[in-house]
């Protein structure tokens, strides 16, 4: 098994441990993630097995409807403000962590670009991943 992927809030009153490995990494440009990130895009790990994954803090809770109509359940720090996860009412196993949140940010490897067709000129993302339009079949949330 490799290494655990720890992180949480800037302030440190949410912390994460994930014992698992990510099945999708990727930087999403849709209009929701620019608004949460406060640039063009938001950066994520998603894995699978919610029962890997140990939560310690309260965060606060926003829910907002993916164009799939499923609800996805952002969660941040009350305190710091800071963006940390999100879970999602169609898929109760998955869980998904913003990049910037790991204690070791490099672990992120980003593998695709999605809803790419949000872009802006000056949000310059590796130009060798692959870009979906939106969110591709295998990854929709």
């Amino acid at each position: 098994m490799s290494k655990v992927f720890t992180g949480g809030c800037a302030c440190a009153a949410i912390r994460y441990e994930i014992s698992s490995e990510p099945v999708f990494m990727n930087h999403c440009q849709c209009l929701d993630c620019q608004h949460r990130s406060g640039t063009g895009h938001g950066s994520y790990l998603t894995f699978m097995d919610r029962k890997n994954v140990k939560l310690e803090g309260k965060a606060a809770r926003c829910d907002v409807v993916a164009d799939s109509g499923n609800v996805k359940t952002h969660s941040f720090c009350p305190a710091c403000g800071s963006p940390v996860h999100l879970t999602y009412t169609a898929m109760p196993d998955v869980i998904t962590v913003h990049a910037a949140s790991l204690d070791d940010p490099a672990r992120f490897k980003p593998q695709a670009v999605t809803y790419g067709i949000r872009s802006h000129a000056w949000d310059d993302l590796d130009p060798a991943l692959p870009k979906f339009d939106k969110m591709p079949p295998a990854a929709s949330s």
